[in-house]
């Protein structure tokens, strides 16, 4: 029987975990290569377990697959895969090329698409694209042996998709209550000729017993011709129903002998159904018991014909699994659907409501369950021998325990959460599902990740690396919203983070403003090749370097303190002393980013009307790198608008605010002024204003320097023509390039110079709205610099986002312009491509083509609200 309900009030149902969300898209779409199960010596994370290795080795820390679905603590797992009858293995996991391999780092090498998904994923949509043609291994591994300055070699540039030879292998999911999941697996011959393809549906355990020794091994069994029972200490049993075909078991255990020669520990290993199906190996237990299963189907399809295979996973026996299950999915569809009209306003153009669907759902399939023990990983388990390591990568994180579903940001590329990504993430998960939003930003606070220290976690490479603080942002951000939707503030959840976010703030104070200034460091901040040197490992001689953006990102993390500190004020008169010390700091911050030193040398340059980084030298003299790029850009997000009527009942505030405004109104004169507001009773707080807001929106708004077609570049293209030099220990040069640099600074897919990015992009658009909020539609500015159109800055903020949309809507040759020539074509000629979306991490300052990542919806799905926020205006 159908479970009623819509996906709104499943979204309410409490501890979702164990309801709604219990089961859901969580596999990885990569494991191997990745630092968790990275056991060598030397850290050599990308060779330890290839690809080639992957189908043999029972991972320790989690598991992969195309398209899969597993409950919430990845004990079960369930995912097809496939075989045209003539690659030499099977597709149980989606290729790419690793950082040493690909000659733009790791690249997947794959045609995939997270078409749809509902918040509790009560119905999910996934597309994968295989090519009837032995798969290209080899030619995309050789092909990609080129120089960076050359564009990589996709799966596309091959013969494997030629005539349209392929399979579309559609895979869905819906829920017919909380455990009980129905799969099916529609395969689709695109080509002109009849075809064979196998679809094996795979259900196995993760391989929790192998490192814990409480745990005793679980079994799956045939139960029938049609059904197999699976059961575990953990989570008990489950029953797999399934169409005809032939039923194959196997262990999830390494196949020693075929990767270190020596003898396996069971008979049937994790590559006996691999080998099985493509060899003939009688490598399957007869018997009909293991920990991994397949049931495989053999097809063969005319041209054009279609097939669709069911499978129904339960917790409970079900007397007739296919009686309700096209009623099921056709129910979960609607509902989906549903969803969407209500979320996505239909008066928003039908195009722009498919590329925010699109955005949405491809942050919906980006969930992963991760698992990692840094302890354990570093020193061995309990009972487990202790790793031979030279290299005790993130030995300072030892605390660290994770063991959750996590947002990420590319489940191929970056199948590891990203601190910074994970905080934009939330800005757009608040618009579908702001429980989800919530829970993710109070998760890295915990005690179990963040840092006794203070510090967040940035990501597996390296935790300790800094990201910019942008928590704060994406707490504020997600309570506003979530507030405004509803009628009624989650003040509990505001207060749990703003208490934890102290922690990390006083981080911040403590390590990265040694010196006590106000200005603060950080390294890179995620800005990669943007800059002269690696600001990560500075030239010798100098001391210190005191960034203009970590500074601004210190600014906006103030405000966003002081913002909640007065909402918090509302309810518990303590938090107005709060407030009334981040007013003060960032007083002091904005006071300290125009006087620097004895010199009285400011980040800000008067001659270039532009913010710069500033070194400080050993032998005490400092140095402005003039470079134009988002650094100088940044200090526009450190800005919040404040109504008059916050203040009324917050006296201790408002007197304390005073007393440093008349003590010290230097400070105050940088700002705003307590007495003034606009007509609408409003307060600016903001580093840049007035002269310094309309001179950075000179640079900003050149189509000569920032401005693209299609949003704002990283890099100001004046350095084209006229590079940075700095000769210092050597010849430091930055030169702008659109997309991806040719410098090997960083190394890996890490390299780029001038391209956009989709949430800095957001940021500037949304510091725009706010700026519009308190000077209204009376300011105006040429846009572009130099056209003599002038615009306020909601209008601004609107072009802008239309520039970005662009990049996803159809230009004169009928392709989307993300997409490299190779690609286009197929996308513009097949009309079984043209509606398909990627998003990628980045994109070409000069003609938009999508770079990095390319499934990287995490960050980029960001284009979904710049699309409902300029639509309602």
């Amino acid at each position: 029987m159908i479970q009623k309900g819509s996906e709104a009030e499943r979204l309410k149902v409490p501890n979702n975990y164990k309801n709604w969300k219990k089961w859901g898209p969580y596999l990885a779409e990569r494991q191997w290569g990745t630092v968790r199960e990275d056991y060598s010596n030397h850290g050599e994370a990308w060779e330890f377990i290839d690809h080639e290795k992957a189908r043999s080795n029972a991972y320790r820390w989690g598991e992969e697959g195309i398209g899969g679905f597993c409950d919430s603590r990845e004990i079960l797992c369930l995912a097809p895969t496939f075989w045209n009858g003539k690659d030499p293995i099977l597709k149980e996991r989606l290729f790419g090329l690793t950082n040493n391999q690909g000659n733009h780092g790791e690249d997947v090498k794959e045609l995939y698409f997270h078409q749809v998904s509902s918040p509790t994923h009560s119905y999910s949509k996934y597309l994968y694209k295989y090519p009837q043609n032995e798969f290209p291994y080899g030619d995309l591994v050789n092909g990609n042996k080129r120089g960076r300055h050359e564009f990589e070699y996709e799966l596309l540039d091959t013969d494997a998709f030629k005539n349209s030879a392929y399979f579309d292998c559609y895979i869905e999911y819906a829920k017919a209550n909380i455990e009980d999941i129905l799969m099916k697996v529609t395969v689709v011959n695109r080509g002109k000729k009849a075809a064979a393809i196998h679809v094996l549906p795979h259900l196995w355990f993760r391989n929790f017993w192998k490192h814990n020794k409480r745990y005793e091994r679980p079994v799956m069994r045939s139960v029938s011709n049609n059904s197999v029972q699976s059961r575990s200490v953990r989570n008990g049993s489950y029953y797999l129903y399934h169409e005809a075909g032939e039923q194959l078991f196997c262990d999830n255990e390494t196949n020693n002998k075929r990767i270190y020669n020596f003898e396996n520990d069971v008979e049937y290993v994790k590559d006996g159904i691999n080998d099985y199906v493509v060899d003939g190996e009688a490598t399957v237990n007869p018997k009909k018991v293991g920990t991994k299963f397949a049931v495989w189907h053999q097809l063969k399809l005319k041209a054009g014909e279609e097939k669709t295979i069911k499978i129904r996973l339960s917790k409970n026996k079900v007397k007739d699994p296919w009686g309700d299950f096209d009623a099921i999915f056709q129910q979960r569809i609607l509902e989906c659907e549903e969803f969407y009209s209500e979320t996505i306003k239909t008066d928003i153009p039908e195009t722009h409501q498919a590329i925010a669907r699109s955005a949405f759902s491809g942050l919906l399939w980006t969930k992963q369950f991760y698992y990692n023990d840094v302890f354990k990983w570093l020193f061995g388990g309990p009972g487990e021998g202790k790793p031979e390591r030279a290299n005790m990568r993130n030995y300072s994180w030892q605390h660290l325990t994770n063991r959750h579903v996590i947002s990420m940001p590319d489940k191929w590329e970056y199948p590891w959460y990203a601190a910074w990504d994970l905080a934009f993430h939330m800005a757009s998960f608040v618009e579908i599902d702001p429980f989800f939003a919530k829970e993710q930003l109070l998760l890295v606070l915990k005690e179990n990740y963040m840092h006794p220290n203070g510090q967040i976690p940035a990501y597996e490479w390296n935790f300790s690396d800094v990201n910019p603080p942008v928590h704060s942002y994406a707490v504020w951000n997600v309570y506003d919203k979530d507030k405004n939707y509803t009628g009624k503030g989650d003040t509990e959840f505001l207060e749990k983070a703003f208490q934890k976010l102290l922690i990390n703030f006083t981080w911040w104070v403590n390590q990265k403003d040694k010196s006590g200034t106000d200005l603060f460091e950080g390294g890179f901040l995620g800005l990669d090749n943007i800059g002269v040197f690696d600001r990560n490992h500075m030239p010798p001689g100098i001391t210190r370097m005191q960034q203009a953006d970590a500074t601004s990102w210190m600014a906006m993390f103030t405000l966003n303190m002081l913002r909640m500190s007065l909402e918090l004020s509302k309810t518990n008169k303590i938090y107005e002393e709060s407030a009334a010390k981040f007013f003060r700091h960032f007083l002091n911050i904005a006071w300290a980013m125009h006087h620097i030193g004895q010199k009285d040398i400011s980040l800000w340059d008067d001659e270039d009307n532009f913010y710069y980084d500033v070194v400080e030298m050993a032998n005490g003299s400092t140095n402005r790198l003039k470079v134009r790029s988002l650094v100088g850009v940044i200090p526009m997000f450190a800005v919040e608008i404040m109504h008059k009527d916050l203040f009324e009942e917050l006296k201790d505030f408002r007197f304390r605010a005073n007393e440093i405004m008349r003590t010290r109104p230097d400070l105050a004169s940088l700002i705003t002024n307590l007495d003034e507001t606009n007509s609408e009773g409003n307060y600016l707080f903001a580093i840049m204003r007035g002269f310094r807001l309309e001179h950075l929106l000179i640079r900003l708004l050149d189509e000569n320097e920032f401005l693209s077609d299609y949003g704002v570049r990283s890099l100001s293209k004046y350095h084209e023509a006229h590079p940075f030099v700095f000769q210092h220990y050597g010849h430091h040069q930055i030169q702008y390039e659109p997309g991806e640099s040719r410098s090997n600074m960083f190394g890996g897919n890490s390299n780029w110079r001038g391209p956009i990015w989709m949430p800095l992009n957001y940021m500037i658009i949304q510091s725009l709205r706010k700026y519009y909020t308190f000077y209204g539609p009376t300011y105006q500015y040429e846009f572009p610099t130099g056209s003599g159109n002038k615009l306020n800055l909601k209008q601004i903020a609107n072009e802008l986002t239309k520039r970005l949309i662009k990049l996803f809507e159809a230009n004169g040759e009928g392709k989307f312009q993300y997409h490299a020539d190779s690609e286009g074509k197929q996308f513009s000629n097949d009309a079984h491509f043209k509606d398909l979306h990627l998003f990628y991490e980045f994109f070409d300052g000069d003609n938009g083509k999508g770079l990095g990542a390319s499934h990287q919806t995490g960050w980029t799905a960001l284009i979904a609200n710049l699309i409902m926020d300029m639509d309602a205006d």
